[in-house]
């Protein structure tokens, strides 16, 4: 941003039109290096991901040592939820890096969270609220465990197909 924008009197002076595209593309470049909304996403995820694979790392751990009668149902959909959880992680850090989008921990503050964003050049921070990533976490955990038994259903009905 220079001295001059805004000033009324520059804007009629003579410019030569390669100047005036060069100005123009800096700004446009300025512009573009913002997170879209997607992008946005996916930082959150890059956050959230790794947590919860941690969270499911830790009731298998638990579950190893239980001798409950469900144990093995628990182990076999544990290890299901953490091979789509690595899936996603290994998506989501390959379109980041294609994206040039760099995701850095930062410091807490009492119930949040920050992190480090940069992307494409553009830096911010984005603050994570425990409570809301607890929430947030428990709705994807859902969503995996939907998938799991949707694909169950599917194996059934194709076994009864056969």
């Amino acid at each position: 941003m220079s001295k001059l924008d805004g000033n009324e009197r520059w804007k009629s002076k003579m410019m030569l039109t390669e100047h005036q595209e060069q100005y123009d593309s800096r700004n446009v470049e300025k512009v573009s290096s913002v997170p879209t909304e997607e992008e946005y996403h996916m930082i959150r995820d890059y956050v959230l991901l790794p947590h919860m694979l941690t969270m499911v790392q830790k009731g298998v751990d638990e579950l190893q040592g239980s001798t409950g009668v469900l144990k093995k149902l628990h182990l076999v959909t544990s290890k299901l939820v953490m091979d789509r959880i690595s899936k996603d992680i290994y998506d989501l850090r390959r379109e980041m890096s294609r994206r040039n989008i760099k995701v850095l921990q930062d410091d807490q503050v009492d119930l949040v969270v920050y992190y480090k964003y940069i992307c494409r050049g553009y830096e911010n921070k984005m603050g994570f609220v425990r409570e809301v990533m607890r929430a947030e976490i428990s709705k994807r955990f859902t969503a995996y465990i939907q998938g799991i038994i949707e694909q169950l259903k599917v194996t059934k009905e194709t076994r009864k197909a056969k």
